[in-house]
């Protein structure tokens, strides 16, 4: 296991980057600490890829360096780190059986056949492989082929850290849970450093401790998935945490309230502050879950047209027109049903203010 330390680490693709839009991968500067398990959530493109095949020694940085436990590993290549790696598609021997893939990074070491033995039938226990020791892989579903390629990382004990590259995206997605769950278990029997790349939000709010949201080369925000939700740092976390996504209104301040196209909308005291001490453009943020929608005008409500409503079974999703702005709300079933005009209630606590795309955060 391992404390992975990425010192001022950038990298690009081309010879002779001249600016930061050269650069594949901006300045990161982070520590992940020995067996956390990450996930690195993003679009493609982002980065995501690029920073794992540095960590893995597939790629040299162009500037920067990695560090394993403090030890300076930047130019070793993959078979020094001693890390493992799952990837989108499994890679296996087709002809081998389950036990002999799962003993060949093993017997590759040099292990005697009795601790190969011990260590692989412990791996399989933990995997749910035990039934399938003696199958040839090539016969074996999607899913366990992916169990048997996590397993071939799992087998040495030795291992610093985990590397998974989307590794769900070839299951069927009623497998998806299954294996998520499975994953989440071996990282807390093992308390190996797990890091996981993928796309799919729920997927890295439902394996991962600490989440890393990347945006255009750029680490934008690490934290809890409850963190992410309740205070993404960055407008791009904010549209991508959640579904749907976060509520953006350009707004400006009147004293304690947020106005939008002549509408006031009370904020507490430390968001107001907040705003005032901004010199960049404002933007109201709220999630779809803490919109409140009303059928009559209330206390501290504001017209909007209603665009669509679209029926999840536990609850909808409102479309809805506020002053040019396109909002979305999630109701609860059972909510009354609102036709063409509705009435916006905007909580207090659950608003939160951007400047130039960016969270005004509270001390």
């Amino acid at each position: 296991m391992a404390k992975i330390t990425l010192d001022k680490v950038a990298h690009s693709y081309i010879a002779n980057p001249k600016d930061e839009s050269d650069y594949a991968l901006r300045l990161i500067d982070n520590i992940w600490d020995d067996g956390g398990a990450y996930a690195l959530l993003g679009p493609s493109g982002c980065g995501k890829t690029t920073l794992l095949n540095i960590i893995s020694g597939l790629l040299t940085p162009s500037d920067g360096r990695v560090l394993f436990d403090g030890k300076d590993i930047t130019n070793l290549p993959p078979e020094k780190r001693n890390i493992a790696q799952v990837f989108q598609f499994p890679v296996l021997y087709d002809t081998m059986t389950v036990f002999e893939n799962l003993a060949f990074p093993l017997k590759n070491r040099g292990f005697n056949k009795e601790d190969i033995k011990e260590r692989v039938l412990e791996v399989a226990k933990i995997l749910d492989l035990t039934d399938s020791l003696n199958k040839k892989a090539a016969r074996l579903s999607a899913d366990a082929k992916q169990k048997i390629s996590l397993g071939r990382g799992l087998v040495r004990k030795d291992v610093a850290a985990i590397l998974f590259d989307e590794p769900l995206t070839v299951i069927d997605p009623h497998l998806k849970w299954q294996l998520r769950g499975k994953l989440k278990e071996v990282h807390e029997q093992s308390k190996l450093t797990f890091i996981y790349v993928t796309h799919d939000q729920v997927e890295a709010l439902t394996f991962a401790d600490k989440v890393i949201v990347m945006y255009e080369g750029a680490i934008v925000q690490i934290g809890t998935p409850q963190e992410l939700f309740e205070n993404p740092s960055h407008k791009f976390v904010g549209y991508f945490i959640g579904s749907p996504g976060m509520n953006f209104i350009p707004c400006t301040l009147d004293g304690n309230k947020a106005v939008v196209n002549g509408f006031g909308i009370e904020l507490d005291d430390v968001t107001a502050a907040l705003g005032k001490e901004s010199t960049g453009d404002l933007e109201l943020g709220i999630r779809p879950l803490y919109l409140e929608v009303h059928p009559e005008e209330i206390e501290n409500s504001i017209p909007a047209q209603v665009k669509s409503i679209e029926d999840h079974g536990n609850y909808k999703i409102m479309t809805l027109n506020l002053a040019g702005n396109i909002l979305r709300a999630r109701l609860p079933e059972g909510k009354e049903n609102i036709s063409e005009k509705a009435w916006l209630r905007f909580p207090k606590s659950w608003i939160r203010l951007f400047a130039n795309d960016k969270l005004l955060k509270r001390h």
